[in-house]
């Protein structure tokens, strides 16, 4: 049977391998909108991995549509930088495509130097605090051509297509939605005016490029804004853009940045947002790309293949691992490294103003400082812990050539990304556990497990460099009562090895501590299948329904001594969390401190005095401590090593990961 993954396709009269197409994700990568080394490398690196085409960006159309990280399209200056990119994908596979943007509100004065952003209208933005002008119709007009003439530099630079971003509360967004568009002109009111700026951007893109030159959109299925544009709006769009616009194909994903729906985030199932392009597709002639959460081939192709889409966006599955496709093709998806939808190295780094990183693979922006050469004399080297930290040091070193063994005193591999893969919208974390196992046992590496290392070990094996992944410990803090039989440790009912009762307290509001919380929130939930059960039957009604789905058979207290919870979470995954944590009842108490566990609650303390919180559990999380007792004993034999992860200093998963492969790769 033909896999539909594997079909090739064709765009205008482009012909692609494959249906698997990389969307353009903003790297933070550019120099003063320059493409860069480290863009080449990591485009490169995909293009070499069996993706159809590579979308790069975004452009910038002009001086206010983006800012120096961004690439540069907006003046012929930027041409050679643009041929450059276009050449290194090309020549190793790919075809080429570059998005262009203007960010309009969703600018920065910052980046700017003092210019006011612009917009349709004078709406302030959430997303920055600020209000932008409003253009003048000349204005408009300008955008229109620069727009036009940042396509034709696209072309005139090699590459094979040019995509426009239409979507996700950018400039031509901000025209479309009622909420952003107040003008009262012709770009204003009516859905078809409102239409107006984005159908004629691409008339002019079209007409500079020609008729043969691939052209694609990417849009809106939805924009999840209150008051904004749903299915049926932007589904006309759409339509417009094909017949009176002549696109070529349609890119769909979903949501503002500032919307409230969850779009990019583990909680997100696989392909949830499919349902949008098929709506599109339903309408228009030409290729439509279905996006957001598709980080498995399995998943793509049940798309392909039941008409939801023609082709899938693979973005974030692509950073954490350029060879999905090959691998895919080659029958190996066992070997695939999956991104699970963290946004740890990807978005909250651009929070940051970084570049793109990866928790899944550590290489992701370092493609050339990284490879991994083979060394002359390989070592013995003793890996301490199968955790995240101690697996990815094991498979880097392998990968140099080294002799490797790890020894992991449980019955598994996988440490405690199993625990935080166990709270609800979190089970990609046991994905990557997996995945990282499935890495080592594909190598020459062996593996010890339920084996404590101790002194006598160290001295039998004789190793020439010990990696020490010993990972954490739960803390106990020394709370008077803490030793009473109903208080528990987070990990161990995260572990599912430990009863709660119906009213539970949990000491600690960091990430374990609010993981935790929405873990038992859920106990005695509907879940997704008697959900959709009830609703197709019409048993109960809608409301009914949400209340059974959000409202479980506990009662949850959160107690944290800061003034809020979860601090310790990604920007991209913080206020997710929160939200799940008000929607599901948990009540949390800031700024208290527990005096005492006493035999029916905590005593806590507030601004407001001294009160008892009634708990049939109360949950210890308050935190861990580094696990690193042999650190002494091979100091004191002269074996070199090295301490990662939590061993080394409490950290995140990322943290574990990077400092695992840096340990692997240098020996």
């Amino acid at each position: 049977m033909r896999d539909p993954l594997f079909q090739p396709i064709q765009i205008n009269t482009l012909e692609l391998k494959n249906r698997i197409y990389l969307p353009a994700m903003h790297l933070g990568m550019a120099n003063n909108f320059e493409v860069t080394d480290q863009i080449v490398n990591f485009y490169e690196e995909r293009a070499k991995g069996g993706v159809a085409m590579i979308c790069v960006g975004y452009a910038t159309v002009d001086d206010l549509s983006g800012n120096t990280t961004n690439i540069g399209a907006h003046t012929d200056d930027f041409i050679p930088g643009l041929a450059r990119l276009a050449d290194a994908i090309k020549d190793n596979g790919a075809r080429s495509c570059v998005q262009l943007n203007h960010a309009g509100r969703y600018n920065f004065s910052f980046f700017l130097n003092g210019k006011q952003p612009v917009a349709p209208s004078a709406v302030a933005s959430r997303m920055t605090g600020e209000t932008p002008k409003a253009l003048e119709t000349d204005e408009i007009r300008q955008i229109v051509d620069n727009f036009a003439q940042a396509a034709l530099r696209v072309k005139k630079a090699g590459f094979d297509a040019v995509e426009v971003l239409s979507g996700t509360g950018y400039l031509i967004s901000e025209f479309l939605s009622p909420l952003t568009n107040k003008r009262t002109d012709e770009y204003g009111g009516s859905l078809e005016n409102r239409m107006r700026f984005g159908l004629d951007i691409m008339r002019a893109i079209r007409k500079q490029v020609g008729k043969h030159f691939p052209v694609i959109v990417r849009m809106n299925g939805n924009d999840f804004m209150p008051g904004g544009q749903g299915r049926e709006e932007l589904r006309q769009y759409a339509k417009a853009l094909v017949e009176e616009a002549g696109v070529d194909a349609l890119c769909i994903n979903v949501g503002w940045h500032e919307a409230r729906v969850p779009q990019i985030t583990a909680s997100v199932p696989r392909g949830a947002f499919a349902y949008l392009s098929r709506g599109i597709k339903e309408l228009v002639n030409v290729p439509v790309i279905a996006s957001h959460r598709i980080n498995d081939p399995d998943t793509a192709r049940e798309l392909i293949a039941d008409g939801m889409c023609d082709m899938v966006a693979m973005g974030r599955g692509l950073i954490a691992d350029p060879y999905l496709p090959e691998k895919a093709k080659e029958g190996r998806e066992d070997e695939i490294l999956h991104c699970i939808a963290c946004a740890q190295g990807c978005f909250d780094n651009l929070f940051k103003l970084k570049h793109v990183e990866c928790l899944c693979n550590p290489r992701a922006g370092y493609e050339c400082e990284t490879a991994c050469d083979i060394v002359e004399s390989p070592k013995k080297v003793m890996v301490i812990g199968g955790g995240a930290a101690g697996m990815n040091a094991a498979i880097a070193a392998s990968d140099r050539g080294h002799q490797v063994t790890i020894y992991e005193k449980g019955d598994e591999l996988g440490g405690q990304l199993y625990l935080a893969g166990s709270p609800p919208g979190r089970e990609e974390f046991a994905e990557l556990a997996y995945d990282l196992e499935t890495q080592v046992y594909y190598r020459d590496i062996e593996i010890r497990l339920n084996e404590t290392v101790d002194e006598s070990l160290i001295d039998r094996e004789q190793p020439d460099h010990i990696i020490l992944a010993t990972g954490a410990m739960p803390m106990t803090p020394p709370i008077p009562g803490v030793e009473l039989p109903h208080v528990v440790q987070a990990w161990d009912v995260l572990a599912d090895t430990v009863y709660t009762g119906k009213r539970v307290v949990i000491i600690g509001g960091g990430a374990v501590g609010v993981e935790t919380a929405l873990l038992l929130a859920e106990k005695g939930t509907l879940s997704g299948d008697v959900l959709k059960f009830l609703f197709v039957n019409k048993a109960e009604t809608p409301e009914v329904l949400y209340e059974m789905a959000t409202r479980g058979t506990k009662q949850i207290t959160i107690i944290e001594m800061i003034d809020k919870i979860g601090k310790d979470f990604g920007k991209t995954t913080r206020w997710g969390m929160l939200q799940d944590v008000t929607r599901y009842g948990v009540d949390s108490k800031v700024t208290a401190k527990a005096l005492e566990i006493t035999p029916t609650g905590v005593r806590i303390e507030t601004g407001n005095g001294v009160e008892e919180i009634q708990a049939d559990t109360v949950v210890m999380a308050a935190g861990s401590r580094p696990c690193n007792d042999l650190q002494a004993i091979i100091e004191s034999k002269g074996i070199s090593y090295d301490v990662i992860g939590d061993a080394k200093n409490i950290g995140m998963a990322f943290d574990a990961i990077h400092q695992g492969f840096r340990a692997g790769s240098q020996i």
